[in-house]
């Protein structure tokens, strides 16, 4: 039996450029550096990582930290 092996021992949210594109979910904005800007998010919605840039965090903050989907913003 193989072990599995991990490419880095940094989590993944620290690594925003493995596999997903870096565009706000809710205004569709491109992130204008890899990685972002620190007033952007990243979350997990429906199993994919997706981000929020720092506009759309301020605009939408409460609905936000009580953990509404991103459908009700």
């Amino acid at each position: 039996m193989t072990e599995p092996t991990t490419s880095s021992a940094l989590p993944t949210a620290t690594m925003p450029s493995q596999g997903s594109a870096m565009v706000c979910l809710t205004c569709g904005a491109a992130a204008p550096s890899d990685p972002p800007p620190l007033t952007w998010s990243a979350g997990t919605e429906r199993g994919r990582r997706v981000w929020t840039c720092g506009a759309c965090m301020r605009a939408n903050i409460r609905s936000i930290e009580g953990k509404l989907d991103s459908a009700w913003w």
